[in-house]
């Protein structure tokens, strides 16, 4: 199996959210690395309140002088708050100087704080969203200056530069839970993104309707191409797994509040609504407990065709770092050599 971390970062400190101080997590992020977690997915978050990261490629750029191998991933960059050439030229030099180490996710966004902050009707957002995913994949493939008159945007004979490092152009990563959105995914050439909500019946099935989509079009299936967040917490006592439940409580509530529009019907992400639904949530889909009981989870995960973990401590704790990698990444490197030799 393959591990990397999800969230990002924040000028504002006491709050329950997916991200971290920016310092803290620059050394947290670093120290992972060392300890020989594969990548970071950085989220895209604007009118919070609580100062999370806004600028993610700004930041992927930094993290990408602090490390040597790690993939650098935006998990996700929302097209719609983008100019698509000015995003594509951005993620390319992230490309070049990290030598090639981006993973661009890309989503249209599900935040109605965010379509109302920016005045740009929610019912836009898919349209604006493939306009621009167009328009990125034409500028990092053309060799040739070009032009684009769209709905949305307008460019005149350009040619995009610098050229991205990886070829034909960085991994596309692509948020999606409903069947159809899975299947479109495998067929548009996109990887994978999974929500840290959904249930591990959800997760069976969603990897399925993935590969099986995969398949249909000819091309074989990597089960790194499918990455799945899951909230971590290493809780070696009754009270410390009551104090990690009530900080996942807290975070789950505080984006549904920000992601609900009153008259929009329920998100296919499932996301939990009250206490109740937060607790249930929380028990079936996060990693939470001793390293025994966060083995036996994942191993329940590889066995429904999960490889590829992002997880979020929204703590950020570099002590639970290690002991994760000490005590529940060795469990799992024989799988990792299984395969390099099938």
């Amino acid at each position: 199996m393959r591990f990397g971390l999800f969230g990002g970062a924040t000028a504002k400190a006491g709050e329950a959210n997916d991200s971290q101080i920016y310092s803290e997590f620059i050394d947290y992020v670093v120290e992972a690395e060392e300890l020989g977690f594969e990548s970071v997915f950085l989220v895209e978050h604007h009118f919070t309140g609580m100062a999370q990261v806004s600028a993610t490629l700004t930041f992927l750029s930094y993290l990408a002088a602090r490390t040597q191998k790690m993939r650098l991933g935006t998990a996700v960059t929302v097209l719609p708050w983008h100019n698509p050439v000015l995003l594509a030229e951005q993620a390319a030099t992230v490309d070049l100087v990290s030598g090639g180490r981006l993973d661009l996710g890309v989503g249209r966004g599900y935040r109605y704080s965010e379509y109302a902050g920016f005045c740009m009707p929610f019912e836009e957002g898919g349209e604006r969203y493939e306009e621009s995913l167009e328009v990125i994949r034409k500028a990092w493939t053309s060799t040739k200056r070009f032009s684009h008159h769209g709905k949305y945007w307008h460019f005149e004979d350009i040619i995009v530069e610098p050229p991205p490092t990886q070829k034909p152009h960085p991994p596309l990563w692509v948020g999606a839970a409903s069947d159809r959105s899975i299947r479109q995914a495998a067929e548009g050439g996109f990887n994978l993104l999974l929500d840290q909500l959904a249930t591990p019946a959800m997760l069976g099935h969603r990897v399925k309707i993935y590969r099986d989509a995969v398949e249909a079009q000819g091309r074989p299936f990597d089960p790194m191409n499918v990455g799945v967040t899951r909230a971590l917490h290493v809780a070696m006592t009754p009270r410390e797994r009551e104090w990690a439940y009530e900080m996942r409580a807290k975070f789950l509530l505080t984006v549904h509040q920000l992601s609900t529009n009153p008259n929009a019907p329920p998100s296919a992400m499932n996301r939990p609504t009250s206490l109740a639904d937060v607790r249930i949530a929380t028990e079936e889909a996060a990693l939470i407990g001793t390293p025994e009981e966060i083995i036996g989870r994942i191993k329940a995960l590889q066995a429904l065709g999960v490889e590829y973990l992002l997880l979020l401590d929204v703590t950020g704790s570099i002590d639970a770092l290690r002991v994760f990698a000490r005590e529940v990444m060795p469990e799992f490197k024989q799988t990792n050599k299984q395969r390099q030799t099938a």
